[in-house]
């Protein structure tokens, strides 16, 4: 098959319609670009409610299944969670286009990606591992983003015309992702930390101590934004933020290093997302949720859940 000469004439699919989904989204529609998606969450009436009127205002086909999306799309975007890395290529492989481009923009780990590529190109179509280099929603489609991979120059001279801001890591794949992975151990480990490391402050009264001797160490960092940030994104996308801890774990595991960091790190990101989702930080969804500019206000909150489970 024969792609449209112009990438602005290709149907792009979104496998994963939720935050980075619907920036896409946004951002390749406002330029006239097909766009269709599909996400799990349209199985649940009032999980997919939120999508639908999302498309529905920028003119984007929620299709129902993967195989569908990947049937009628030149180019699939797939920008799920990290555990679904590998059921979102099968899904999809054996419905490819001859040769269509598969972007996997998920946060996995170079083994994770190698499996995925052999799944796509193996079915005739052209796997990109994608390695997004920092939070989507300041850059939206300008994102700093890796490629890697046999086809990774090819794809990046398509679709940098359409706003994506791609630069080639390696013909090699796993280059992208492992340098994805190594800095999430520390951008992500410090998240944890910065909870862990906060909240306890917080119960002993000390926080103003540990935070102006913060501020002598690294006086680069405005520690009192950075930690709002910091519990604003853990509440709000703790369980996508743990999954691709975990993954930072297995990569650092093959290296043949033990994963103490990683794997505490994931696991105190999977934490945080129990609690979210539990209700402790409000409803989630709902106006002002993990949305304090003070990280304080939150600290508290799970102290006080704290104090009440121990009661």
């Amino acid at each position: 098959m024969t792609l449209p000469a112009s990438p602005r004439d290709w149907t792009i699919g979104l496998v994963g319609y939720g935050e980075v989904g619907r920036i896409l989204a946004e951002d390749l529609r406002a330029q006239g670009v097909a766009v269709a998606a599909c996400d799990l969450k349209l199985g649940d009436d009032d999980a997919a409610r939120p999508l639908q009127l999302h498309a529905a205002a920028h003119g984007v086909v929620l299709v129902q299944s993967h195989a569908r999306l990947a049937a009628r799309s030149d180019f699939v975007v797939c920008a799920v969670t990290a555990s679904q890395t590998l059921d979102a290529a099968r899904a999809c492989a054996a419905h490819m286009r001859a040769g269509a481009f598969y972007l996997d923009f998920n946060s996995a780990s170079p083994g994770a990606k190698r499996q995925a590529a052999a799944l796509i190109d193996g079915a005739g179509a052209r796997y990109v591992e994608g390695a997004v280099m920092t939070s989507v929603p300041p850059y939206r489609i300008r994102v700093p983003l890796l490629l890697g991979g046999a086809h990774a120059a090819q794809l990046a001279g398509q679709i940098n015309p359409l706003g994506f801001a791609a630069t080639v890591a390696s013909e090699r794949l796993g280059v992208a992702s492992a340098t994805k992975m190594c800095r999430s151990v520390m951008v992500k480990g410090l998240e944890a930390m910065v909870i862990e490391s906060f909240t306890a402050a917080r119960h002993y009264g000390v926080e103003e101590a540990v935070l102006a001797s913060l501020a002598e160490t690294f006086p680069g960092i405005d520690w009192e934004r950075q930690g709002a940030y910091f519990f604003q994104r853990v509440i709000e996308h703790g369980r996508r933020r743990s999954e691709e801890m975990f993954e930072s774990a297995r990569t650092v595991r093959d290296a043949g290093l033990p994963s103490y960091i990683a794997q505490g790190a994931a696991e105190r990101q999977a934490w945080m997302a129990d609690l979210a989702d539990g209700g402790v930080f409000g409803e989630r969804g709902a106006p002002g949720f993990a949305r304090s500019g003070d990280w304080r206000a939150e600290a508290d909150r799970l102290l006080a859940h704290l104090k009440e489970s121990k009661a």
